[in-house]
């Protein structure tokens, strides 16, 4: 099985903790341009959050030679599901932040399951969450199939 984990750069660690998990368990995994970025030390996430605030995140886009909207939606295109690894970020349980939910938006209409590591957080889009029927694992990893 293909998977592509979805999330806040802000859970890099954690997204790459999950995803050797399940490559141990046999499935094909893939993580955020931006969380290989900081995982492999060529992004400090505290800088990044700063200039992010600044001036947005255009110059990070600009160091990938592709477009990251389009790359994550032809990974997503080509799995067989993805997993939002939804932690709390600042006062939000559960964050799912705008990238993710356009994550979700492509893997709903193209037909992929949904996985959600943690329960559908409370956010002015929480209808659209449930909407797309996302399967709440509640950080069990074995539910994934």
């Amino acid at each position: 099985m293909n998977i592509v984990i979805c999330g806040s750069l802000k859970f890099s660690h954690q997204m790459k903790e999950i995803a050797d998990s399940l490559i141990d368990k046999g499935f094909e995994v893939e993580i955020p341009w931006g969380a290989k970025k900081i995982l492999d030390g060529t992004f400090d996430y505290d800088k990044f959050m700063l200039e992010k605030e600044r001036k947005g995140d255009a110059e990070f886009r600009k160091q990938s030679r592709e477009d990251l909207i389009i790359r994550y939606f032809d990974l997503i295109k080509h799995s067989d599901a993805i997993l939002v690894a939804n932690y709390k970020k600042g006062e939000i349980e559960n964050y799912i932040g705008g990238n993710s939910f356009l994550e979700m938006g492509f893997a709903y209409v193209l037909g992929k399951k949904i996985y959600l590591l943690n329960p559908i957080p409370k956010m002015s889009y929480t209808d659209e969450l449930i909407a797309m029927k996302p399967i709440v694992i509640n950080g069990e990893l074995s539910k994934i199939k």
